[in-house]
């Protein structure tokens, strides 16, 4: 019998981090699907040693730490989740959001050499500009708007050529704070909402993330892989979905465009980031299911309370 897999986890205590330290314990966490195997096999309850890292556990801008870290835990997979996600406040925290998504990124991937460990890290639809017209392949070219869509891009720069980089987008799961736990709530308290129209994604579910992350931890495939739920939409769509859902009519949600917003946000969004997952399924894995059941199951879990199992 195999020893188990040691991996080390970054931003452990993250909406994508817990859920990924649940998936590698053998758990389904809140959200997900247990039927959803992109490999066609359950992850085992022994497979996996997880050394779970939260921001209080370690410091990802602090070189030194990094290494010590990585030296002590002698892991076999490293998966960075450990980001600066505030789009609009990097703006003006442009130096904070570069160490982080950047600095970080590159010292952990170092580390990782160090040690003999396979390194997968996060990034975003956003290092694209939005300009394509159609979903977006791995190999076109990056054009961030924004600070935080261009730290992304430079951590993606700075990683080893057979580290593995995953895109994805518009993540949003039971625990932590996301875009549809506030839909949710202005729902449930009789209130409407007003979202963009004019801006098109596609939604990732934190718990089937995490499950696709479970695979790439098995099988390290090294370069930049696309990852997100299937289906393209907009903003004012989820937001309509999610209202149906609980209940709510169509007057629920309205549609307004992003120069509508006010305030006016800071930072630039593109207005077609859709990530193409073709990539994914052409090496035969399962894809992603659609947004739509991805919702359904995190609005269902959340009003339930249901902890992982």
């Amino acid at each position: 019998m195999s020893a188990p897999t040691r991996v080390l986890v970054t931003g452990a205590a993250g909406q994508v981090g817990v859920d990924l330290v649940d998936v590698l314990s053998g758990l389904t966490p809140p959200g997900g699907d247990a039927t959803f195997q992109p490999d066609g096999v359950a992850v085992g309850a022994d497979e996996f040693v997880v050394l779970a890292l939260t921001r209080a556990d370690l410091d990802v801008t602090d070189r030194d730490a990094v290494a010590h870290a990585v030296g002590v835990a002698r892991p076999d997979v490293i998966v960075h989740l450990a980001a600066y996600t505030a789009v609009d406040r990097a703006e003006v925290e442009i130096e904070t959001c570069y160490a982080v998504n950047a600095t970080a990124t590159e010292s952990l991937s170092l580390c990782a050499k160090d040690v003999g460990a396979h390194f997968i890290t996060i990034s975003t639809d956003y290092v694209f500009d939005g300009t394509k017209g159609a979903a977006y392949v791995e190999d076109d070219d990056a054009n961030p708007l924004n600070v935080y869509g261009g730290s992304k891009l430079a951590g993606e720069l700075l990683c080893a050529d057979d580290d593995t980089v995953v895109r994805t987008s518009w993540v949003m799961g039971v625990r932590g704070k996301n875009v549809l736990h506030v839909i949710a709530d202005r729902a449930a308290s009789g209130a409407t909402v007003r979202f963009v129209n004019d801006q098109t994604g596609t939604v990732t579910v934190a718990a089937d993330l995490a499950r696709a992350l479970a695979t790439m931890v098995r099988e390290r495939p090294g370069g930049v892989w696309h990852v997100a739920n299937t289906g393209t939409t907009t903003w004012f769509d989820v937001a309509s979905f999610a209202g149906t859902v609980l209940g709510r009519d169509e007057h629920f949600a309205s549609a307004i465009t992003t120069s509508e917003l006010d305030p006016t946000p800071a930072a630039t969004r593109p207005t077609r980031s859709d990530l193409s997952t073709a990539k994914w399924q052409s090496h035969s894995w399962r894809a992603l299911p659609a947004w739509q059941e991805g919702v359904t199951r995190l609005l269902g879990d959340r009003s339930s309370g249901r902890s992982a199992s």
